[in-house]
C-alpha cells in the first residue's frame, strides 16, 4: 500500500481530461495536478523552451513527493519524455507519457490503416506520432496536421468549445483530412477532446476520434500494479475533488508516512495563473467543483534542469 500521490501536469487545462480517466479507474489514488496556464500554449514554443518548462514542472513534483509522474501534455512528451524518464527512473519514480498509449489505441482502432493525427505545431513537427505509429504497424499511413489555435480556444472555456469561430477554424484545419480516406483521427493533444464536437462535425461521419486519456489511465493502473505502488483500499469512499488534507499542503496528499496509515484520497490542483479562472474551468471538465483546492504556484522558483 502506497498512499503517496500521483503527479499529473499539462501546459494548461487539457491534462484534466487524463486526470478524469485516472480518477475514474483509480478512485483510491490521491492526485496532484499542475496546469501551467500562465505559460500556455507549449506547442508554439521551441523544443528548448518546452524542455525547460517540463524540467521545472518535474522539480515541483519531486518536491511534492509523487510516486509516479504523468506527462499529460503531448508537446512535453514529444520534447522531454526521454530525459525526464531517465532522471526520475534513477530516483525510483516511474514516468508515463501520452504519445505511445494514444498511438497504440489508434492503431488498434483503425480498420483501413489510414490514421490522421492532429496536434500542436511542436508535436507534429517532431514527427513522433509518425515514428511511433510506424513502429506499431509499418503498414499504417499517417496524415498529420498541426492545429495550433485549438489550445487557446479550449483554454477559453465551455462557451468557446462549440462556438461558431471554433467551427470555422476546425473546418479550415480539417477539411483536407476528409479527402485522405482516414477512418481514425488521433487527438494528439489532451486539450482537443474538449473540442470533440466541432472536430467531428468538420470531419463528417465515419471517422472515429481517439483520445489518449483512457489508454494513459490504463497504463498508469498497470504500472502502479506491477510496481506494488497502488493505494490501499482503506481510502475508498473518502476525499475526492476539493477535499482538504490535514495541513493543507500538496505534499500531505498521501500522508506523511507514505505507505503507512489510512488516508482518504485527495485531489489538489495548482496553476501558474489565476486560481479564480482555473477553478470554474476545472469544474466544467471534471463535472464537479475544485473549490479551495486550487492554489497558485510560482513555477519559476524551480530549477530548469533535472536532478
Amino acid at each position: 500500500m502506497d498512499n503517496r500521490p500521483i503527479g499529473v501536469f499539462d501546459s494548461g487545462l487539457g491534462g484534466l481530461t487524463v486526470l478524469k480517466e485516472i480518477r475514474r479507474i483509480l478512485p483510491n489514488e490521491s492526485i496532484v495536478y499542475f496546469g501551467d496556464c500562465g505559460r500556455t500554449p507549449y506547442g508554439v514554443k521551441s523544443p528548448e523552451t518546452v524542455r525547460r518548462y517540463t524540467f521545472q514542472n518535474t522539480r515541483f513534483f519531486l518536491e511534492v513527493g509523487v510516486k509516479l509522474l504523468v506527462i499529460a501534455c503531448n508537446t512535453s512528451s514529444a520534447c522531454a519524455y526521454g530525459p525526464v524518464a531517465g532522471a526520475l527512473g534513477g530516483l525510483g519514480v516511474p514516468v508515463v507519457e501520452v504519445i505511445r498509449p494514444g498511438a497504440a489505441a489508434a492503431a488498434s482502432a483503425t480498420r483501413n490503416r489510414r490514421v490522421g493525427v492532429i496536434g500542436t505545431a511542436a508535436t507534429i513537427a517532431s514527427g513522433v506520432y509518425v515514428d511511433v505509429l510506424g513502429e506499431t504497424d509499418p503498414d499504417i499511413q499517417v496524415f498529420a496536421k498541426a492545429c495550433p489555435l485549438f489550445v487557446p480556444i479550449a483554454e477559453e472555456g465551455p462557451g468557446w468549445w462549440d462556438h461558431v469561430s471554433a467551427r470555422i477554424i476546425a473546418e479550415e484545419y480539417l477539411g483536407g483530412l476528409r479527402e485522405t480516406g482516414i477512418d481514425v483521427l488521433l487527438l494528439g493533444c489532451t486539450h482537443y477532446p474538449l473540442l470533440g464536437g466541432v472536430i467531428s462535425a468538420a470531419l463528417g461521419g465515419g471517422i472515429m476520434l481517439v483520445s489518449s486519456a483512457q489508454a494513459v489511465a490504463a497504463e498508469v493502473s498497470a504500472r502502479l500494479g506491477a510496481l506494488g505502488l497502488c493505494a490501499g483500499s482503506e481510502s475508498e469512499g473518502g476525499g475526492g475533488v476539493g477535499s482538504e488534507s490535514e495541513g493543507g499542503g500538496a505534499g500531505k496528499a498521501g500522508g506523511e508516512g507514505g505507505s503507512r496509515g489510512e488516508v482518504s484520497p485527495q485531489i489538489r490542483f495548482y496553476t501558474s495563473d489565476s486560481p479564480e479562472k482555473f477553478e470554474p474551468l476545472c469544474g466544467a471538465i471534471l463535472g464537479e467543483p475544485a473549490g479551495a483546492c486550487v492554489q497558485k504556484l510560482d513555477i519559476d522558483k524551480y530549477e530548469s534542469r533535472l536532478p
